[in-house]
């Protein structure tokens, strides 16, 4: 079977998402859909000083509220505002990690600065990284919800699709067996919810990605 996910390309998120990467031939990266402002794409939390939640935010551009994921663009002083919001967090400041290198650097494309950071963990942590940006699929945009899904399936040739434990109330799995696609779901993610990058600079990678793997 060719097991085929669908993730929007967030930054830098926790480990139970490369669950994904391990357990599908392909991940399709979710970015031909309106961007979240208040989701994963652009921010992420780490441990301030105290060990508290802090987010760290990308600098975007502003752009209109329709404005879809593959579309954002980074602001002109991206690098260097980049680089001022991750001396709030003591372990950005003193890591010398390749992972953080990356981070520090942000393109034009946004989409393939987190493409790109989606792959250097993958990396670390000895996972494949096949990946499909989902604007590059020539799908209907009049698609909503679980038909653009299954459309995004069938496009990339699979047979099975996977996802985590929290889309259980989002697709109806006669829907997906009526189009020839079994519907599988990963168990509830149990471990930390921090950042990959935190983990990444603070754990062993062959730890973290035991832990993924031993959760499929």
């Amino acid at each position: 079977m060719v097991t085929i996910a669908v993730m929007q390309p967030y930054f830098l998120p926790y480990a139970g998402y490369f669950r994904l990467f391990a357990a599908a031939d392909r991940v399709a990266l979710f970015d031909c859909v309106q961007f979240p402002r208040r989701g994963w794409v652009h921010r992420n939390r780490l441990p301030d000083g105290a060990g508290n939640p802090a987010w760290l935010t990308l600098p975007l551009r502003s752009d209109a509220v329709a404005t879809r994921i593959a579309d954002l663009r980074f602001t002109e002083d991206a690098a260097a505002a980049v680089q001022q919001r991750c001396n709030r967090f003591p372990q950005l400041r003193e890591a010398d990690h390749p992972l953080l290198s990356k981070v520090l650097d942000p393109t034009p494309d946004v989409i393939g600065y987190l493409e790109t950071l989606l792959r250097q963990c993958c990396g670390h942590l000895g996972l494949p990284f096949e990946t499909t940006r989902t604007s590059s699929l020539d799908i209907d945009p009049a698609l909503r919800g679980q038909d653009r899904v299954l459309a995004i399936v069938e496009a990339l040739g699979g047979d099975r699709y996977i996802n985590l434990e929290g889309g259980q109330a989002l697709y109806d799995p006669a829907a997906f067996a009526d189009r020839g696609i079994e519907l599988s779901f990963l168990p509830a993610w149990q471990g930390s919810t921090w950042s990959i990058l935190q983990r990444l600079l603070s754990e062993s990678p062959a730890g973290v990605a035991d832990e993924i793997c031993g959760q499929l």
